[in-house]
């Protein structure tokens, strides 16, 4: 198994004509029972798994392609491709399935492909038993030649007929020297025979004709050829861009011949699909497939190739960081390596894994630390486009080395410190380089991407990483840009109105936009640490003096990332809301918006919606004690009546469940009732007491004259003597006027005293809460503290 020859890797076509790596392993040819024939295994090198099994069918298409390559079709849109590591494996795999099906193994190709449809034609056209036969290469006969070429791509086996013509005459090349001549000759006919013929030819859809067409003697006729469109006034000059125009740059010289050899070619193929060929028809888009194969394979080649050259990449590397290398030759040696990750893009997910391991290696993520810094925008632009291949990659290989990078007093010098600056300093007016950056800082910051399986502690590690050294950076433009005035505290008490320095540049707002979209992704994503963030920095004060930039897409953006807050339902981030006053610049928006049914009018109606639809105790409190009046005149809509219906409501239900608890405890003997009935009538907390020492034991007597004395010391004299007798009452009895009075002059610490002699005194259940709910209602709306604590 360890023999390299028979090392192959298997590829599948998928439905986009792009072929799929299903991994790596070692063919061998062999006799399967169940299959009853001899197949094509091939084993997994990793785990000795079975990756391929293929009986070698006497009438399958086997064909054989730029000597290291096998490819054939099982069954309709399902083809398969073993690639060699040696040609003399190759070599072997097709004599042996040659031999299976009787077949010439000097022929790149084993059968005719024949359909049903075909097999009925056959019989008609019994011609096409012997090969196309082809007229005599010659001036004259270019429109005949011209005409059969055109005439066989209907039909399959007249089109393999013609391949097979042209590959055993040579005469490929014997039209490519004919083109020579006519255009010596400026026969413009003949020279629009040749197009059509060459474009036939490549539509043959043959690897065996294209290694012959794109070898380095013939493809610049080939392409010659093109320039002579019969729809075309006057040629293209397609050999005039390839060789003038088009610049070959080796920023690090190639010394292998046939690496340099294989670049060239696919440039120049590439330059012919993408540029010379017209556009494929629905009919024809089949017709260059085994074209796109060539292109892709050749590639996956070079890339190896380039991978396997230590020393060349490693120079690669060394210069692109040498501060000695002009800012040219590092130019080029960015783009190099930008261009080499475009090709890796072709590579199936287990190459490309071993090709960014290899660059890991090389140290590509500390050169793009140096790079991305510089001044030259088209480096740092060329540095952008290789991070994002690598974050797209593998996020996690990007962030294990962050957290590696030594600790600096400068955090300026961190990778992500330095994509965030970028980001920032952004010199496109469309910001379109700094877009690019925010979605790879949000792919990096993404928990559902962090491997927990394999590093269990990546999430907590990178994410303390990130708001201890990073944050702050992302956030310095939102807090600069929205700094109060330094007497926008003392406006704030007379005013809803603050006094912000509010961003008017276009530019300066799309910036703000996107960190405030990367830090509603991190609300909505991080939790803990995006809170405790928010709490320390009051961050969303600072993110809501945005709500009167004139820029209404940032106004909203702005909204957005306290709709989410909101979204969270978390009773921390409502008391910071409420202690804040935070719904005012909102609702000053809502107001200064007027009658205008806008998409700002919608989306801060949806916000009061969802707290009214959820039923957020205390912002529906906050909100309706607070802003109630100036919302009430809004009718066109149900959302601030519904909250203050929703308000209403909570106040019944306390005011049931005192009730209820007060009706259904159990039942009362005569003389609580008489106690409770005389209480209402008494003022005097002395009277009380001495009921009280008339139902309970001396003991407990003595136990409460001592609670009576540890109350009067809390409260002072100011309180008269009201709030050390009041804690004996009943729940049930409602404090008079002056009684009231007290209860709002009296410091919550006394609250505990009065929890206490509850307790004590009649021990019903949930005495605690009704006590509470009871104060709660004999305070004005604005003094209480929150309807849900």
């Amino acid at each position: 198994m360890s023999d390299t020859r028979r090392r192959v890797k298997v590829y599948t076509l998928n439905e986009d004509r792009q072929w799929d790596d299903r991994g790596t392993g070692h063919v061998s040819s062999t006799f399967v029972e169940r299959l009853r024939g001899i197949s094509l295994l091939v084993r997994a090198e990793s785990d000795g798994s079975l990756l391929l099994e293929s009986k070698i069918s006497p009438n399958t298409a086997y064909q054989k392609q730029q000597d290291t390559l096998i490819v054939w079709s099982e069954a309709d849109n399902y083809d398969l491709a073993l690639s060699f590591q040696e040609k003399a494996g190759c070599d072997e795999i097709w004599e042996r399935i040659c031999q299976v099906q009787g077949r010439d193994p000097a022929l790149d190709i084993t059968q005719d492909p024949i359909d049903e449809s075909e097999e009925e034609r056959f019989e008609e056209i019994p011609e096409t038993s012997h090969l196309v036969e082809l007229p005599p290469c010659e001036q004259g006969r270019l429109e005949e030649i011209a005409d059969l070429v055109t005439s066989v791509l209907s039909s399959p086996i007249r089109r393999e007929k013609l391949a097979l013509a042209l590959m055993t005459e040579g005469y490929i090349k014997k039209l490519l020297g004919l083109f020579r001549v006519c255009e010596e000759v400026d026969n413009r006919e003949g020279l629009h025979h040749l197009y059509e013929i060459v474009r036939g030819v490549l539509f043959l859809n043959k690897a065996a004709l294209f290694e012959v067409m794109f070898s380095d003697d013939c493809i610049m006729d080939v392409v010659g050829c093109l320039e002579y469109d019969p729809a075309l006034v006057q040629p293209k000059r397609h050999r005039e861009f390839l060789t003038k125009t088009a610049k070959f740059k080796e920023v690090i010289p190639i010394t292998d011949s046939e690496l340099r050899q294989k670049i060239h070619q696919t440039y120049r193929v590439q330059y012919i699909q993408d540029i010379i060929l017209p556009t494929p028809s629905v009919f024809e888009e089949n017709f260059l497939s085994t074209l796109t194969s060539f292109i892709f394979f050749n590639k996956v080649e070079i890339v190896s190739m380039l991978q396997e050259d230590e020393k060349f990449l490693t120079e690669v590397f060394a210069q692109l960081t040498d501060d000695a290398t002009e800012d040219s030759k590092r130019r080029e040696l960015v783009n190099f390596v930008k261009e080499f990750c475009a090709f890796s893009q072709t590579l199936q997910p287990q190459n490309r894994d071993a090709f960014f391991k290899t660059l890991a290696n090389l140290g590509i993520l500390p050169a793009l630390e140096i790079v991305m810094g510089m001044d030259d925008l088209q480096v740092r632009a060329a540095a952008t486009d290789i991070f994002s291949y690598l974050v797209e990659f593998s996020p996690s290989m990007v962030r294990e080395f962050v957290m590696q990078e030594p600790q600096q007093t400068d955090d300026d010098v961190l990778l992500i410190n330095v994509v965030i600056k970028q980001m920032i300093c952004d010199s496109d007016p469309e910001l379109g380089g700094a877009v690019q950056l925010m979605g790879l800082l949000r792919t990096l910051i993404d928990p559902e991407n962090m491997l927990a399986s394999t590093n269990k502690t990546e999430k907590t590690e990178f994410l303390s990483f990130f708001y201890k050294y990073c944050m702050h950076v992302l956030t310095a433009p939102l807090l600069a840009n929205t700094a109060l005035d330094k007497n926008s505290k003392d406006l704030q008490e007379g005013s809803t109105k603050v006094n912000p320095v509010c961003p008017d540049n276009f530019q300066t707002a799309q910036l703000l936009a996107l960190i405030l979209e990367l830090l509603t992704f991190c609300v909505e994503h991080h939790t803990y640490h995006i809170k405790t963030y928010i709490m320390n920095k009051d961050l969303l004060r600072r993110v809501l003096v945005l709500m009167n930039s004139k820029h209404t897409f940032l106004a909203l953006c702005a909204l957005r990332f306290m709709r989410r807050i909101i979204g969270l339902k978390d009773e921390y981030y409502n008391r910071y809301i409420i202690k804040g006053n935070l719904f005012e610049p909102v609702i000053n928006a809502l107001l200064d918006n007027g009658t205008r049914y806008n998409l700002l009018n919608s989306a801060i109606i949806e916000l009061f919606e969802f707290i009214k639809v959820e039923d957020i105790k205390s912002l529906i409190a906050h909100i309706v004690d607070n802003f109630y009046k100036a919302l009430e005149s809004i009718e066109y809509v149900q959302t601030f009546k519904g909250l203050k219906g929703r308000y209403e409501q909570e106040k019944d239900r306390q005011s049931q469940r005192l009730n209820r608890y007060r009706r259904d405890a159990r039942p009362l003997d005569e003389d609580e009732e008489l106690w409770f009935n005389d209480d209402d009538d008494d003022d005097d907390g002395e009277a009380v007491e001495k009921r009280m020492g008339d139902d309970f034991s001396d003991s407990y007597g003595k136990y409460m004259e001592a609670k009576k004395g540890a109350a009067n010391g809390a409260n002072g004299a100011n309180n008269n003597g009201k709030a050390a007798a009041l804690p004996p009452a009943s729940p049930a009895v409602t404090p008079n006027n002056s009684s009231a009075s007290s209860v709002k002059t009296v410091p919550l610490p006394a609250t505990p005293v009065v929890k206490t002699a509850l307790v004590g005194l009649v021990d019903y259940p949930d005495d605690e809460d009704e006590e509470e709910d009871d104060e709660e209602e004999d305070q004005s709306p604005r003094k209480r503290p929150r309807l849900s604590s």
